[in-house]
């Protein structure tokens, strides 16, 4: 099993910016890839941003430009930076990630609310 910690979520204005971090209790190398998705109410989770284990990455074109995830081997942790944030991107935020060997692991979300 994999357990992932998210935290750094929080009430922010338009324009702000918050570093969402998610925690895993394996070693980095052992995961396929690590990503962050996101929920808005009454709509489906979506991709917002992923890393490789080769360390490409991919972003929706909603978030390109304002956010950059990365990731620190010794911490064992993705992280989220999330720049110049908009109202449209209120939602719960997951962490993900997708292990070589257990298969598919989800942190349990933490709140972004981006006033206007």
């Amino acid at each position: 099993q994999v357990q992932l910690v998210e935290s750094g979520g929080g009430l922010v204005q338009a324009g702000g910016s918050l570093r969402l971090s998610c925690a895993a209790s394996n070693r980095i190398f052992s995961f396929n890839t690590m990503g962050w998705y996101r929920q808005a109410p009454g709509k489906q989770r979506e991709l917002v941003a992923l890393i490789s284990g080769g360390g490409d990455t991919n972003y929706a074109d909603s978030v390109k430009d304002r956010f950059t995830i990365s990731r620190d081997s010794a911490e064992k942790t993705v992280y989220l930076q999330m720049n110049s944030l908009k109202p449209e991107d209120t939602a719960v935020y997951f962490c993900n990630v997708v292990h070589m060997f257990l298969g598919n692991f989800w942190g349990q979300g933490t709140q972004v609310t981006v006033s206007s």
